[in-house]
């Protein structure tokens, strides 16, 4: 059976201890472990440096279907459900759901693909009306929590009960909160005390409940539930009835980290405590716990093939990725160093004003730093000297608490609104919540390398880089911020838009820049001394890199949903598809590329599998020329193959036009990521 582990009992079975930051580089804080209960930025702590920044909305978010007093769900994957005038379909898979004028919708996806996509969008299989004729309905989120959603229908001003559904769960439950007359499909039909079933589409539904059915009219008395469900084409109606009988009030989480694993635990809150079903997604199976019961059947899905488990929680893990703010250029030795280090001051030489902005402002505060950490490396301390007073002196100007009083670029509002940290100058959308996690992540990785050599920065810089970090990562309570506003725990990565006013779900494309940014808030947590925080990022960091491997680049291509798909990557990853397609490019190098960028010291995770890296980049590089958009970053992503991959990429690097190098790159930094792969330190 699947148990809830606490994080602290995880902690104790895998010798896990608490994290300790150590002096010197950020190059691998230690692993650690955990208390989710533990509050991250709670209001007491975090509510005095709000108090210090202007407050300001931007751009107000759309209406919202939310109860009072809950803070904007932006960027997540119901996000949808909540924000525009009319609500987007949602996909707590397996199945996916939608709110409609009288009630609500649900089915599971037909998955099919194509030549460039993967579809298994919005199913309305089973409606579900709850509003008497002639009588408007009115639905709002009541409450959620890190893998539910609980929405309350009401109609002339009465509660008439709550629907929840959660990611992982096949089960959309309905509980009255008076006596209810709901209007079902036609085809429910007994199956036993009860229990009914239908058949649409070729998938068989099911129904559970105390209620009385007569023709499509099912009569819920007060306090009573309804559950209905899909039942996967090879189980059976009797297992997902027994687990339908004990509806899911709401999850929880745990998690905790070894240097070789990261665990993640989601509990599954019934009314009776009894065991329920979670179908576990591909980055989930290989780790599942050894006595997990996975046996209730399977269902096809845009990730792959989702497997059905019984219990009370689903425990799973995942390679462990290690935090780093340095590459490892120890046995880089003689003409090699001596040329970094000229590049190094050339490149230092030709850099300009560092751009105003949230995104290109930060990637450009990361490329020095890069260059930073690589000058202390490769004895070019003049170089040295010069970037940590141009880095200081910008990171000072960003993160000056009242900067936007009398500025409109290079400082940080606080939206009273949406509950969260936005950057001026706004960039991609970031007013209405958009690609935080991408954008602040390059001010963290920054500020640590930096504060490597400096700790009265990391004191200075503190208050409001930590608000950046709590529109991120806060948990347990707070008045200020969601709960780890971006970062899904069920499927193991984060959403990007904040609103999702999509059709297909919320969505990501740039999974390597989402594992950069928890990569930068554990290297910033463990510079500042934050145990808490460097924990619950080195998990995201980790988790986020599994998920990235699992559904953008590296998929287990014999999964049949790929069967009529014609790449070896999927660049923009939905709630309801999979595409082969970028926000800004047609380019088959952008399909690749922006998956590897900005290729920082953690970035090895993308070369577990070398074979996988050939094929990636034959499918977005196919004449083999490297003078293509994001060129930089595919030469360091080849040298992922192998030591020999290594020393040809660091040959083409030598007539890679300067173009090619993208601006939160340096050619200096390139030469050091090929030179490092090329001759691996010892050990």
């Amino acid at each position: 059976m699947t148990v809830l582990v606490a994080a602290a009992t995880l902690a104790a079975a895998a010798g896990l201890v608490a994290c300790t930051p150590t002096a010197g580089p950020p190059a691998a804080p230690p692993a650690g472990s955990a208390q989710p209960t533990d509050p991250i930025f709670p209001t007491a702590e975090i509510g005095p440096l709000v108090n210090a920044l202007p407050e300001r909305t931007i751009k107000p978010l759309p209406a919202a279907r939310l109860a009072d007093g809950l803070i904007p769900p932006t960027n997540r994957w119901f996000s949808g459900l909540v924000f525009g005038d009319e609500p987007m379909p949602v996909f707590p898979l397996p199945l996916s759901f939608q709110l409609t004028g009288t009630g609500l919708a649900f089915g599971l996806p037909t998955v099919t693909s194509d030549s460039a996509v993967i579809l298994g969008g919005n199913t309305p299989a089973i409606r579900i009306s709850l509003a008497a004729d002639g009588q408007a309905l009115e639905q709002v989120v009541t409450a959620y929590d890190e893998a539910s959603v609980t929405i309350t229908q009401r109609s002339a001003g009465n509660d008439l009960g709550s629907t929840v559904i959660a990611e992982g769960s096949p089960f959309v439950s309905f509980t009255a909160a008076t006596d209810v007359d709901l209007t079902l499909p036609a085809g429910f039909t007994a199956a036993g005390d009860g229990v009914w079933r239908a058949e649409v589409d070729g998938t068989e539904y099911g129904l559970v409940s105390a209620g009385a059915l007569s023709g499509t009219g099912l009569a819920v008395p007060r306090g009573s539930t309804a559950t209905w469900f899909a039942v996967p084409a090879d189980g059976s109606l009797a297992t997902l009835a027994e687990a339908a009988g004990h509806p899911v009030t709401g999850t929880r989480l745990e998690y905790g980290s070894t240097t070789d694993a990261a665990a993640t635990t989601i509990a599954y809150d019934t009314v009776d405590g009894g065991d329920t079903l979670v179908a576990a997604m591909p980055h989930q199976q290989a780790g599942l716990a050894a006595d997990a019961r996975c046996d209730a059947g399977s269902y096809p899905s845009i990730y792959g093939t989702l497997t059905l488990c019984a219990g009370t929680a689903l425990t799973w893990t995942v390679p462990t990725v290690q935090p780093s703010g340095t590459l490892d250029l120890s046995a880089v030795e003689g003409e090699d160093r001596q040329r970094l280090a000229d590049q190094v001051r050339a490149d230092v030489d030709s850099t300009g004003t560092f751009a105003a902005d949230t995104y290109f402002g930060g990637k450009s505060l990361y490329r020095a730093a890069n260059l930073l950490a690589v000058a202390r490396q490769v004895g070019a301390d003049d170089a040295a000297a010069d970037l940590t007073d141009r880095l200081a002196t910008a990171l000072d100007e960003w993160l000056e608490a009242a900067g936007c009083v009398d500025r409109t670029e290079r400082c940080f509002v606080y939206d009273p609104q949406a509950r969260g940290i936005v950057g001026l100058a706004t960039s991609f959308g970031s007013e209405e919540f958009n690609d935080h996690h991408f954008h602040y992540g390059y001010f963290f990785y920054a500020a640590a390398v930096v504060a490597a050599g400096d700790p009265a920065a990391a004191e200075r810089w503190a208050p409001v880089l930590n608000l950046l970090a709590a529109d991120l990562a806060t948990s347990g309570d707070s008045e200020y911020f969601p709960t780890r506003r971006v970062f899904d725990a069920y499927a193991g990565h984060s959403w990007a838009s904040g609103t999702s006013p999509f059709g297909d779900g919320n969505n990501q494309e740039s999974s390597s820049e989402a594992v950069t940014a928890w990569n930068g808030l554990a290297l910033w947590a463990a510079a500042s001394d934050q145990a808490g925080l460097q924990a619950e990022a080195e998990w995201m960091l980790s988790s986020e890199a599994a998920s990235a491997s699992a559904y953008w680049t590296d998929f287990d291509l014999a999964d049949p949903v790929y069967a009529s798909f014609d790449h070896t990557v999927t660049s923009l990853v939905w709630g309801g598809k999979r595409d082969y397609a970028t926000w800004f490019s047609a380019e088959p190098s952008a399909m690749l590329g922006i998956l590897v960028l900005p290729m920082s010291p953690v970035a090895g995770y993308l070369g577990r599998d070398p074979a996988r890296v050939a094929a990636n980049l034959a499918d977005s590089v196919p004449g083999g020329s490297y003078d293509v958009m994001f060129g930089d970053y595919l030469l360091m992503y080849a040298a992922l193959q192998g030591p020999d991959a290594a020393a040809a990429a660091l040959e083409a690097a030598d007539t890679l036009p300067a173009a090619r190098i993208d601006d939160g790159n340096s050619r200096a930094y390139l030469l050091a990521w090929l030179m490092q792969w090329r001759t691996p330190p010892a050990g």
